[in-house]
């Protein structure tokens, strides 16, 4: 896959030469209604002979348009976790705009004539809520007056599980609550997030169950605080392990969480290593235990569960 990073106004060299399929969406999670998108246009340029190209940008159109909340943008997939999902769907081009003022305060008939005429789309396919601006003026059903009879276009309909909508706002309630295996059904895969290993306060080492402590992307939503089954890969392989996201109420409130975890049958030293930690299933919440004996019995337990869980994940679950 090319990866192609675009800032307004672009230059013509930044840009594929050829006709394409261009697929449109900012595909946060690439998730399964999001991938229903994608896969259509790739088949679609398969039969015509030409690229699939997918438009994306480098931050959440919200950084710019309106305040950056946390509580309803954390990204599910930063850019480089896009990246990797993107080329195993079969994405020729993936094309990064930045999201700036410039790129966000363009007409929808600029956009259309520089983002899409300008990028040579023959096809374009986007879901059927894709907007291009304000929503009430640029969207899919508008789209058309826009584009003038200068290429076609597909609208993918609504992917719906359980009679309701696919979306990143349905995972990240999902995964806010702990429902991890809710999450990676729509998902499609495992949620993982990526950070690297920082010192902790080393009590993991003394009770018998070591620790790393993992400071995560700052702008990546974390999953529910608790204790978790997980994958985590350091030095290019992934290990079983267990994982807490809390505040160890056990040995005294700490003022910041932590993202402790635990990986079997494994003493390496891995600080400052960049880490993966896929979220495989919520084992249960935090607990204030009356003693670190007490601790140890369900941290013996929670390993038990932990393996069971992780024995049924198959290679394919973990790319």
């Amino acid at each position: 896959m090319e990866i192609k990073r675009d800032h307004h106004p672009y230059k013509e060299s930044d840009i594929y030469g050829g006709d394409i399929v261009l697929i449109l969406g900012f595909f946060d999670g690439v998730h399964k209604g999001h991938q229903e998108v994608i896969k259509t246009g790739i088949q679609i340029a398969k039969e015509r002979g030409l690229k699939s190209a997918v438009m994306t940008f480098n931050r959440h159109p919200a950084f710019v348009y309106r305040s950056f909340d946390p509580d309803k943008h954390m990204y599910l997939t930063p850019l480089d976790r896009k990246e990797q999902l993107m080329e195993q769907l079969g994405v020729d081009i993936l094309y990064e705009v930045d999201f700036t003022s410039s790129f966000g305060s363009l007409t929808p008939q600029q956009f259309v004539d520089d983002y899409i005429v300008g990028w040579h789309a023959k096809v374009i396919v986007a879901g059927f809520d894709y907007t291009y601006g304000k929503a009430h003026e640029a969207n899919m059903d508008t789209l058309s007056v826009y584009a003038k009879g200068r290429f076609e276009i597909v609208t993918v309909k609504q992917k719906s599980l359980d009679d309701e909508k696919i979306s990143s706002t349905r995972i990240r309630r999902y995964i806010s609550e702990g429902r991890m295996a809710e999450a990676n059904e729509l998902l499609g895969y495992i949620y993982e997030i990526s950070g690297f290993v920082i010192h902790g306060d080393a009590r993991g080492r003394d009770l018998g169950y070591p620790t790393a402590n993992v400071y995560p992307h700052p702008y990546v939503m974390v999953p529910k605080r608790g204790v978790y089954a997980v994958k985590m890969w350091v030095n290019g392989q992934w290990h079983d392990g267990m994982a807490s996201i809390g505040y160890n109420p056990t040995f005294g409130h700490r003022p910041n969480y932590s993202i402790e975890v635990h990986i079997f049958d494994f003493s390496e030293q891995i600080y400052g290593e960049d880490v993966r930690i896929k979220w495989v299933h919520y084992l249960r919440d935090e607990i204030k235990f009356n003693s670190a004996e007490d601790l140890i019995v369900r941290l013996e337990q929670d390993e038990l569960e932990s393996k069971e869980c992780l024995a049924s994940i198959k290679h394919d679950d973990i790319i």
